[in-house]
């Protein structure tokens, strides 16, 4: 791939910032408020999510950074454990983004058909034209992903630029508010007063959702091979990126305490809404409600830039057909983009289904992450010979991916005693596709799936 093709600095940030900044941000602080005894435990949750996902990003930097090849998400499985593990979590993977880009892109429908027909009352007429405006977006960012990866990520730098605006939009309101914050928003009190168990027990749920809304950074070493100066430029990127991002998240949610109290916040379900209303009044919903389906166009085109680069790593270690590493004249990857598009569309029609489906695999996500940060202890030994040639190596090691990895098992048990049976049903799946890795490979012995 020629320098002419490939990101620079600012267009992989971008790319970080806007795998993380999805639609969770504009509404999984009321999640995590609602299982907060109190606003210290709120903001400690956040907190510690940034945190743990800047001792993330610094550790997949210096992975990228040691790997630096495209699909790196499935070739550090691959690499550091065995190709059945890498086929197993990335299949999984791979089907989780899908129905979440499906699941976005009807949310985004929502936002923007309460626009386009204000006034229409048929239920079956609304939920039409939702699933044909998902399809149109999917299908759109579909076309521009053909058109080369410089086009997309160009596409991508200004859809995520709306996005970061849409945050600061939100966080005006702190400009309009009087000086007194809303009631119920000390810090130190609270009319619930559970004991440290408990404590612990809200700090885990709350994390939860903090987790899957810091989420989605580790992506980024997908694109390894195709970053201009890997080196440098993969572990300033992310850095910079969850800098962005951690700095966003704080402000955000101090001004929903601030504007609209944590009591209330705990029962709002549309709080972008609510604070949008606190500039525009009665058009608030309106101007809101493009805003955010602008913000939903960005998550579906990065999650169609991101997932194909597995299916070509999976094509390389001889899991998926050769075809899937094609380009056409533009480099774009068409076999492997038509099926993830595909696949998004397809889950479309089957959105009542997501809340499932996206339950057990926040599941495995944790265990997948647990993996991939783990992978580091073996990767710094296999490329010690790199060291000091100008590769990036983290401080602080092995310090900050412990930290990881630790903070990601929590996650994992908080979920496995709540929601044990989503959590063994997901284990379940991990193990049937590890077991069809041994299946294919019983088929084909000499390693190939002919296409």
């Amino acid at each position: 791939m020629t320098a002419k093709n490939r990101l620079g600095l600012f267009d992989f940030t971008m790319i970080v910032v806007s795998l993380v900044i999805g639609m969770g941000i504009f509404r999984t602080p009321a999640n995590v408020a609602a299982a907060s005894p109190t606003p210290l435990i709120f903001f400690i949750a956040w907190i510690a999510g940034g945190l743990v996902a800047l001792c993330g990003a610094l550790t997949y930097a210096e992975i990228g950074s040691r790997l630096p090849v495209m699909g790196g998400y499935y070739k550090v499985f691959s690499y550091a454990y065995h190709p059945s593990i890498a086929f197993a979590i990335n299949c999984i993977i791979l089907v989780s983004n899908a129905a979440s880009g499906a699941a976005v892109a009807l949310v985004g429908s929502e936002y923007i058909t309460s626009v386009i027909i204000p006034d229409t009352k048929d239920v079956n007429y609304i939920q039409t034209v939702h699933i044909v405006i998902a399809l149109a977006a999917i299908a759109i960012f579909y076309g521009v992903n053909m058109l080369g990866l410089r086009l997309s990520a160009k596409t991508q730098t200004v859809l995520t630029i709306i996005k970061i605006g849409l945050v600061l939009l939100l966080i005006t309101p702190l400009f309009f508010v009087s000086g007194e914050p809303a009631a119920g928003t000390s810090l130190i009190t609270s009319s619930i007063d559970p004991g440290f168990k408990e404590y612990i027990k809200a700090f885990g749920i709350g994390l939860v959702a903090v987790s899957f809304t810091y989420g989605g950074y580790q992506q980024t070493i997908n694109f390894g091979a195709e970053v201009d100066k890997p080196n440098r430029n993969i572990p300033r990127g992310i850095f910079m990126g969850i800098f962005i991002i951690i700095t966003l998240y704080l402000t955000i949610n101090y001004a929903y305490v601030h504007v609209i109290g944590f009591e209330e916040l705990k029962t709002s379900k549309n709080i972008a809404a609510i604070m949008a209303s606190k500039i525009f009044g009665v058009n608030a919903e309106r101007i809101l409600s493009v805003l955010l389906f602008l913000s939903v166009l960005a998550y579906v085109n990065v999650l169609l830039l991101s997932n194909p680069r597995v299916m070509v790593a999976m094509s390389e270690d001889q899991i998926l057909p050769a075809v899937f590493q094609k380009r056409n004249s533009k480099g774009a990857l068409p076999l492997a983009l038509t099926v993830f598009a595909g696949l998004a569309a397809i889950i479309v029609f089957w959105a009542k289904e997501f809340d499932t489906l996206l339950s057990f695999t926040i599941f495995l996500d944790c265990f997948g992450m647990v993996l991939s940060a783990g992978s580091i202890f073996i990767i710094r030994k296999r490329t010690a010979h790199l060291n000091g040639t100008g590769i990036y190596s983290m401080k602080l090691y092995p310090i900050l991916p412990l930290v990881f990895i630790a903070a990601y098992s929590f996650v994992a048990i908080s979920l496995l005693i709540n929601e044990t049976r989503l959590s063994l049903i997901g284990l379940g799946v991990l193990a049937g596709f590890v077991a069809l890795y041994f299946v294919v490979k019983l088929i084909q012995p000499t390693g190939k799936i002919n296409s």
